[in-house]
């Protein structure tokens, strides 16, 4: 990962992949940031109860289990715990006219 950009983009990234090579990703964008850099996904949020979700988010998450073993979607919940792992705090999510939404996330800044 190239760094010292202002901004990472991943769209439709993590859902290909299980937790620890989510977290594995994750941890080498944040090695590459400076402490002013953004990072952004672009990714499907499943709700926590299906009634109240998109049915074909579900069905996408089924496919991706299938086709590819552990990889599946996930809720924000579950992208909020990927970023405290990972070095990363989640700041918002604005959801789109389209399945995806744009997750942002800003690096933890270490105190001491």
């Amino acid at each position: 990962v190239p760094a010292g950009a202002d901004m990472y983009l991943l769209i439709r990234v993590l859902h290909d992949w299980n937790d620890e090579d989510c977290l594995r990703i994750l941890r080498a964008c944040r090695a590459a940031m400076g402490p002013d850099a953004v990072l952004l996904l672009g990714e499907q949020i499943l709700q926590p109860d299906p009634a109240r979700g998109r049915a074909t988010g579900y069905l996408i998450d089924m496919q991706m289990m299938a086709m590819f073993g552990h990889a599946r979607e996930r809720s924000e919940a579950e992208f909020h715990g990927l970023f405290a792992l990972s070095g990363f705090e989640l700041r918002r999510v604005v959801p789109t006219a389209s399945p995806v939404s744009i997750i942002e996330a800003l690096p933890v800044h270490a105190t001491g």
